[in-house]
């Protein structure tokens, strides 16, 4: 099992910044992909960004080029730049990974970014 803990969520002005933290705690494999995602009203969950372990980052275009997603071991960071009243949103973190020959995938349980105009 697998536990994530997210902060850094709060309200800011449009082009200001925020920077959130999720801690991963349980049994996490090595070989691991972690990622944020975030919710829209009534809209499915979509990603982010997201980075493997020891691989490149992945980011939707959408925010790319204002968003860095760091890691350290079991610790995520999304450091958010710009932001646009557009990114108003919960944000999630997700730890997925395989482990013999089942598949896990655990989520945070988000916090809140606004953006204000």
């Amino acid at each position: 099992q697998v536990q994530l803990a997210e902060s850094g969520g709060g309200l800011v002005q449009a082009g200001g910044s925020l920077r959130l933290s999720c801690a991963a705690s349980g049994s996490l494999s090595t070989d691991s992909t972690m990622g944020w995602y975030r919710q829209f009203p009534s809209q499915p969950r979509e990603m982010v960004a997201q980075m493997s372990s020891g691989g490149r980052p992945l980011y939707a275009g959408s925010v790319k080029g204002r968003f860095t997603i760091s890691r350290d071991n079991t610790r995520l960071y999304l450091q958010m730049n710009s932001l646009e009243p557009e990114d108003t949103a919960v944000y999630y973190c997700n730890v997925h990974f395989r482990y013999l020959g089942r598949y896990y995938d655990y989520w945070g349980q988000g916090t809140q970014v606004t953006v204000s105009s």
